[in-house]
């Protein structure tokens, strides 16, 4: 991206970016990318802090890492000013968490408990309007926030609860766009297609999902390249869209343009009789 663009799209800007465990993960590829565009990056991580220390090292420009659980409030309290012991202020947040209990994931749907769901949405939804808040007292200035999504307008295979708590991180980024436009903060999503990453080795069925996106993207996918949605979340951390907030934009090979998705045929069992009704 340095190469094509000549100066740093990110020159100049301080950038907090959560969800960085692997190499693999599209948060890494996205602070790798945002620094080789200018930016001077602090990392999030959880649990292993150590590990996100150890993958910090292999950005361009080693990263400070600060411990984040997003469902814990004295954490959050506490984010600006531990943030801003390593920068002067942000200009822009990525949010890449989400985490789902194994039953609410895997096509038992309708078993999975409340506990279950409520930690799914709490985890991958409500967490962009906590880390928003959190961040605001270093965002005086304005500035951009963008979330990882995938696409929750239809049900997916397998996805079950983490589908609705997708569903609910766009209607929160709408929200989010709503109350911080006034401050000149924009929120956005990147809607990617799906990526090996460690987060989608833990979704059952997901080689499925993958194989099926690949063959039938129109510009082709590649399930093991997280750069072109890293370069979209760059983007939108920039200043080229000064007048784009409560959007989605679609990185996934054209999949989402297609009058057809990748679906599961259930079939009634033979000695039940079919209860569904044509109106």
């Amino acid at each position: 991206m340095t190469d094509q663009l000549g100066t740093g799209l990110l020159s100049g800007k301080n950038l907090l970016i959560t969800g960085v465990i692997t190499e693999a993960s599209m948060a890494f590829h996205t602070a790798r990318l945002a620094q080789e565009q200018g930016a001077t990056v602090v990392l999030t991580g959880y649990g292993r802090l150590s590990l996100v220390e150890r993958i910090a090292k292999r950005l361009p420009q080693p990263a400070p890492v600060i411990e984040l659980d997003v469902t814990d409030k004295a954490q959050l309290d506490s984010l600006a000013e531990r943030a801003g012991g390593h920068v002067d202020g942000l200009d822009g947040v990525l949010h890449s968490i989400g985490f789902a209990p194994a039953a609410a994931l895997g096509g038992s749907f309708l078993d999975c408990p409340w506990e279950d769901v409520a930690t799914t949405v709490h985890t991958s939804a409500y967490s962009l309007k906590a880390l928003a808040v959190a961040c605001l007292p270093l965002m005086s200035a304005g500035g951009s926030i963008v979330g990882l999504d995938f696409d929750a307008r239809q049900a997916w295979p397998a996805y079950d609860w983490m589908g609705v708590a997708k569903a609910a991180l766009e209607s929160v980024t709408r929200y989010l766009a709503r109350d911080l436009g006034p401050q000149g903060i924009r929120v956005n999503l990147v809607c990617a297609g799906p990526i090996k990453t460690m987060a989608a080795k833990s979704i059952p069925g997901f080689a499925d999902l993958e194989n099926g996106w690949t063959g039938r993207a129109p510009l082709g996918w590649d399930t093991s390249d997280p750069t072109p949605v890293a370069r979209a979340a760059v983007a939108l951390l920039s200043d080229l869209f000064p007048a784009t907030s409560g959007s989605m934009v679609m990185v996934d090979g054209g999949f989402h343009a297609l009058g057809f998705g990748i679906s599961e045929v259930r079939r009634q069992p033979a000695d039940q009789p079919d209860r569904r009704r044509l109106t």
